[in-house]
């Protein structure tokens, strides 16, 4: 990616290009398939009869830098030292890498621009987010104005955001809520439901709202947004309407469910 050498501590991609009995020589994907080496003691915890049975040639896999020697550039690698979540999030973020690193690449092309020019573009989007995937995660969600005054040519600007839109789908964040709603009339079900129906019109391109019967009288409500504070402003129009309907006609009641 960025760096010549990575960092002690840091989660690296590697492809696996020979077993050895000492251990296993790798190459860095994200360094310029700089060779690495994981020693058969970081592979896995206990003794280790074979190697095999636990990595492959050929085989991906996250590792974490225990050692760096950066005169020499050597990399000490381990496996046996990271856990599952940590290998799922680096997976997550080589994924997310990939797919603006993609953006770049079909802007590039479409544009017509030299190799200098589209990494001139990447350094200017990558000095001002803290990664490349959140610049057009962002310019997806926000559209050209988050990246509007960095100086770049209006017509790249454009270009990637209609890019970015196409490619990129803004994460969504969910408020989950119980109601309670009963009537006392004798169409009280129908009160209800009309009540229930007229609340879920309050949704827009960029919010959702799910309600769905439990039992009576107990309602699910989870509203989607791309962000909480317009997620905060839908739960108050669906609570509005409801208490408004429900209004001498019957009871309402919400509480937030932390599940």
């Amino acid at each position: 990616m960025s760096e010549e050498i990575p960092e002690l501590g840091e989660f690296v991609l590697a492809t696996v290009k020979q077993i050895t009995t000492y251990g296993v020589y790798v190459s860095l994907d994200e360094y310029n398939e700089m060779k690495g080496f994981l020693h058969r003691s970081e592979v896995a915890t206990g003794r280790i009869r074979r190697i095999g049975r636990f990595i492959r040639v050929g085989q991906k896999e996250v590792l974490k830098v225990i050692r760096v020697n950066r005169e020499r550039r050597e990399v000490n690698l381990s496996l046996k030292q990271i856990t599952k979540q940590e290998k799922k999030d680096k997976l997550i973020d080589v994924k997310h890498y990939d797919k603006a690193q993609n953006i770049i690449d079909i802007a590039k092309n479409g544009l017509k621009l030299s190799q200098s020019e589209s990494d001139d573009y990447q350094s200017i989007l990558e000095d001002n987010f803290d990664t490349l995937y959140q610049a057009m995660e962002n310019l997806s969600r926000e559209g050209s104005k988050v990246i509007s005054n960095l100086g770049l040519p209006k017509n790249y600007v454009d270009y990637i955001e209609e890019i970015a839109k196409e490619k990129i789908s803004p994460p969504k964040v969910s408020i989950k809520s119980i109601m309670e709603v009963s009537s006392p009339l004798p169409n009280g079900i129908e009160v209800v439901k009309a009540a229930l129906s007229e609340a879920e019109q309050k949704s827009s391109s960029n919010t959702e709202i799910k309600i769905s019967y439990l039992c009576a009288p107990k309602y699910r409500l989870v509203v989607e947004a791309t962000d909480y504070k317009e997620a905060e402003k839908v739960l108050k129009n669906v609570v509005d309407v409801v208490q408004s309907k429900m209004k001498k006609r019957g009871t309402f009641q919400i509480s937030r469910n932390k599940n």
